[in-house]
């Protein structure tokens, strides 16, 4: 059972969180030990406010923190990768707590019941007012991966997001599964929706051709008298990580270089404070930050890190501050600097949940996604079957949905093993709760959804996962392209992260049996980045799969068994939460 507000608000107020102490409050009214927690005391002349990687999630949801988040070489033991206590002590939170909750993987389901739901645009919305009237002039960014995610964002081809942040106040933006839409939605939707409203910002995309500047580089706003550049970077490896031919005439990248050059010219053109909005992932941002002078603030994204503080990054120029703010409206990062003589002089971060039932949902809001949900409110409502078991994803390694879709492609299409990729977007939910088609689809709507059958010798099914695992645990962050480990089912597999590319996987199995490496396998996956698959003879979404075997099972889901991999060599590293 949920907490009263009242109740809430008594536990949250004996917490302390990055400097944020509420123990003072913890005998005061609700109202007071609210204001404690979400009406911060204004500082500096300049305050950012920071969203990211929202997914489409217009309403509040369940989403659970991850329990493996490995860090490799000098990255071990480093924030973003500390997991449940090792996070809480870096932190200065108390476990057994709201922010403890909120932070980490830590008692999910017990705690998810007792502090309810996370997230919601109406209740972010109350929060961003909150917040920016207590600080004129205050920026909100959004950092990218927020038109996908969902069945109505993907059924209104990003429609109902692209209206929700209009509505939120969004000011500047940079993005990466924006891009899945394909070139021309997004060039209309930043033409014309975001015109003289929404500065969408990249200086890292550019057109194949000449090489010239797709969008914005980067916007120059002044916040009471100071002049603050904000500087896009997209999502690098776009083209690799989705499919090519939706943006087959744009290049990405990281391009350093060409970020110093936009952060010289920021300067030269008057810019007191420069500010990245990143969609690089934390391990990148943080090495960036070394390489690139002049940059006063990474606000970043893409790896879903809920960082509660920020990490200060020395370089030749100075130091950058490096954050990240999570993901599914989940929290909102508040950055106050102050700004003196030309140059930052001091800060304050915090980065606060959105604790759905403890802020009230803005009635504006809340009409515009009434709004938006009517016309497909029965379609997302029906129900499908009853999860017995915790299903969540974000992860290293396969969650329990990751692992129902595996199981689920594996019964429908006949196959041995199944590969689902390793995103890190998808809502969670407790044990008993139904699942709905809109929960189904919070995990699988995008718009290259294809199921695959694929023959694959034992050979090549080493070489995939060697490939994804370079992918994810190569000890240079320039090479890590994103997205956790690919999910699999049937197959299991030892794993050493900190190995040399192409030595990490080892005793690959099916059935207790060795993988021979020319024998062929059946598996089956989906979300296929090349564009012949969606051209296949009977080829069908993978949502059609899930559905069906949904329905199958009688009503009710049993818990999973995870098929994770067998870890070498992590023993006590703190991205692996103790059990």
């Amino acid at each position: 059972m949920n907490l009263s507000k009242r109740e809430f608000l008594q536990v949250l107020g004996t917490a302390t969180a990055a400097g944020m102490a509420l123990g003072p409050w913890a005998e005061a009214s609700a109202a007071q030990a609210e204001q404690a927690l979400y009406e911060l005391p204004r500082f500096g002349n300049v305050s950012l406010l920071h969203m990211t990687d929202c997914h489409a999630q217009l309403l509040p949801i369940r989403f659970r923190e991850p329990s493996v988040n490995l860090g490799v070489g000098a990255m071990q033991g480093q924030l973003p990768h500390l997991v449940g206590e090792a996070l809480l002590k870096h932190v200065g939170v108390r476990p057994g707590t709201a922010l403890a909750h909120a932070y980490t993987a830590l008692d999910f389901e017990k705690a998810s019941r007792r502090y309810g739901q996370v997230g919601g645009f109406a209740h972010l919305a109350t929060l961003v007012k909150r917040l920016r009237a207590s600080r004129p002039g205050a920026l909100l960014l959004d950092g990218g991966d927020t038109w996908q995610g969902s069945a109505t964002s993907l059924w209104t081809n990003a429609q109902d997001m692209v209206d929700a942040c209009k509505l939120l106040g969004v000011d500047v933006m940079t993005g990466h599964w924006e891009f899945t839409y394909g070139m021309e939605r997004v060039k209309e939707i930043v033409e014309k929706d975001f015109a003289g409203k929404v500065d969408f910002v990249a200086q890292n995309v550019k057109t194949n051709d000449f090489g010239d500047p797709v969008f914005k580089p980067y916007v120059i706003r002044e916040i009471n008298g100071v002049p603050v550049a904000i500087v896009g970077q997209a999502f690098p490896y776009t083209p690799i990580a989705n499919p090519r031919y939706l943006v087959a005439d744009w290049e990405f990248g990281i391009q350093d270089e060409n970020l110093q050059r936009q952060v010289d010219e920021a300067r030269a053109k008057g810019a007191q404070l420069v500010v990245l909005l990143s969609h690089n992932g934390m391990d990148v941002d943080l090495k960036l930050a070394s390489r690139v002078r002049g940059i006063d603030a990474i606000l970043g994204g893409h790896t879903h890190d809920g960082v509660p503080v920020a990490v200060p990054v020395k370089n030749a120029g100075g130091t950058t501050l490096v954050t990240n703010a999570g993901s599914n409206g989940k929290f909102l990062g508040v950055l106050d600097l102050d700004v003196k003589d030309g140059k930052l002089a001091d800060f304050r971060y915090r980065l606060l949940p959105v604790f759905s039932q403890l802020l009230p949902a803005d009635a504006e809001m809340q009409a515009l996604i009434d709004k938006i949900r009517a016309p497909y409110a029965a379609k997302l409502a029906q129900p499908l079957a009853v999860t017995e078991g915790l299903l969540y994803r974000r992860g290293n390694f396969n969650g329990s949905w990751d692992q129902l879709l595996c199981d689920a492609l594996m019964d429908t299409q006949g196959a041995q093993i199944a590969f689902s990729p390793g995103f890190r977007w998808g809502t969670s939910l407790l044990p008993g709760e139904v699942i709905t088609r809109e929960l189904m689809m919070d995990q699988l709507a995008i718009t290259y959804p294809y199921a695959t059958v694929t023959e694959m010798t034992g050979e090549f099914i080493k070489t995939v996962l060697e490939d994804v695992a370079d992918n994810l645990f190569n000890p240079d962050p320039y090479y890590q392209q994103g997205g956790d480990m690919v999910r699999v089912g049937g197959l299991s597999y030892a794993i050493d992260p900190n190995a040399r590319a192409g030595q990490r996987i080892h005793d690959m199995r099916l059935g207790g049996k060795p993988i021979e490496a020319a024998k062929r396998y059946k598996v089956a996956g989906w979300a296929p980045v090349a564009e012949e698959a969606r051209s296949q003879p009977g080829v069908k979404p993978v949502w059609e799969h899930v559905e069906a075997w949904l329905g199958a099972q009688g009503g009710k889901v049993k818990p999973r068994r995870l098929n994770t991999p067998r870890l070498i060599g992590v023993a006590g590293n703190p991205g692996v939460m103790k059990t």
